[in-house]
This record gives C-alpha cells, structure tokens and sequence, in this order.
C-alpha cells in the first residue's frame, strides 16, 4: 500500500495513538506517499466536472492538508484561494508544494499556474471567514468528523460562501454488502471503535459514518440547494450505476 517514501508501521502506530491534530502534524511530511492523499484521477474528474459550474473568482479548499484540492482550485478560480486546515505539519507541507511567486524556482511551472494562495490554520468547525468566497470543495476529510458535527461543518462552509457560491464535494458509492472492500471498511472502523474506547486522546477517523442520505439532509438543514453530479470519468458499476458522484450544494 504505501512507497518506500512513505511512513513505517511503527511510525503509522505513533500517529494512530495521537490525537487527529498531532497525528496529521506526524503524519504530513510523508502524507503524500501515501493512500491517504486523494488520487489524481479523482482530482482530476472533479475539476472537470466543477469547471462546468463556473468561473469562479475565489476558493476554499476546506481541511485542505497538504494542498491537493488547493491546485484544484488553482486550475479553476481567477483571483484568490485558500487553504485551510487545522495542521501546522499538513500546511508546512502545503506552503512548500505552493511557495509565493518570490520563492518559486524558475522551472517550476505546475506551482506557478493559476491565483497565489493564502493559508490559513484554523478548525472547520469554526472558520474565521466572512462570506467571501464563489467555490469550497474538500477532499477526503469528512471521516474526522462525527455525524452530530457535521450540519455544524456545514454551516460553517455555507457562511463562508457568498449568495450562489458552490460548496463540492465527491463522494463514492458503497461497497456492496459482503464484498471485500465492505468488509475492509467495516473492520477498520470497528477497530477505531475499540481504539477510542481505550485510549485518549481519540482519533476520530471512520469511514462509514458518512452516509449520502444523512449528508444530504445535514446540507439542506444548513441551508444549502443540493443536487448530485455523476463522476463519469470514474466509471460505472456493473448495474450501471456511478462509482462516484459529485454534491453540489449552493448557497442560494
């Protein structure tokens, strides 16, 4: 699963037994050797997908880590984007991948493109933002949060938008009831289960807790317009259905 640029088993044990903050601040320098850090085609198809819904002046990657939704928004707004996270380790990482135009080498042109960035360390649950922004996305950082803290998040991101911007995110379709990947699933968050229930600090991280009806309900609670966009370029199922889709919500 992971490089040889990546983190140890001992090293994912000392995270694991942190609390989140800490843990990510372990984590980040080898973050991106990684599963963890969201795969390319899938960055890819949702920037396909989000330039449809455009333009956009400003962004907000929300729990941005090491700033992979970050160059995102920098293929897709015009003037300004900012990435936030909680991390100063995750950030560190983030600031070095997308250095001020002063400090950027010559020949590095993938960190050149697009708007600067601005980087801001605070919780989601508490964004110091007025509404200031046409476009928020986030990318794989939901399993931190518990299902009673999420209309909260989003209420939070919904303040942050001005009226008609565009909070997206992509969200994949379960795995079917009894498949390896169900079980895969099941088992880790059970562990992370016992694990909370035993040691403290907790590390909240579960992948099941995120479920499309809730997460819809939560949205349209916060105050947001909700609609689903098929991934396409993520592929079908075998009965036809999307792997991924694609929420929509605007602040209307």
């Amino acid at each position: 699963m992971f490089t040889e640029q990546g983190p140890t088993v001992r090293e994912l044990a000392v995270q694991a037994l942190s609390s989140i903050e800490r843990g990510y601040d372990l984590l980040a320098p080898k973050f991106d050797h990684t599963p963890y850090r969201t795969p390319d085609r899938v960055l890819d198809a949702v920037t396909d997908e989000v330039r449809r819904l455009g333009p956009f002046d400003t962004g907000l990657d929300v729990c941005c880590g090491t700033g992979a939704g970050v160059g995102v928004l920098r293929r897709l707004c015009r003037e300004r984007v900012v990435g936030v996270d909680f991390s100063a380790g995750m950030l560190a990482e983030a600031r070095a991948a997308f250095p001020p135009e002063g400090e950027r080498p010559a020949e590095d042109e993938p960190a050149g493109e697009g708007p600067a960035v601005d980087w801001v360390r605070a919780d989601a649950r508490s964004l110091p933002f007025a509404p200031a922004f046409d476009l928020a996305l986030s990318f794989g950082a939901f399993g931190h949060f518990l299902p009673a803290e999420r209309f909260g998040l989003f209420a939070e991101v919904y303040g942050s938008l001005r009226p008609g911007g565009q909070f997206v995110f992509p969200i994949g379709a379960p795995p079917p009831v009894g498949s390896r990947a169900y079980w895969t699933l099941l088992g880790f968050d059970a562990a992370m289960r016992v694990r909370n229930a035993l040691w403290r600090p907790q590390f909240v991280m579960y992948y099941r807790t995120f479920r499309l009806g809730d997460v819809l309900e939560d949205l349209t609670r916060a105050g947001f317009a909700v609609r689903l966009v098929p991934l396409a370029e993520l592929g079908r199922r075998p009965d036809g259905s999307p792997r991924a889709r694609l929420v929509v919500a605007t602040r209307e």
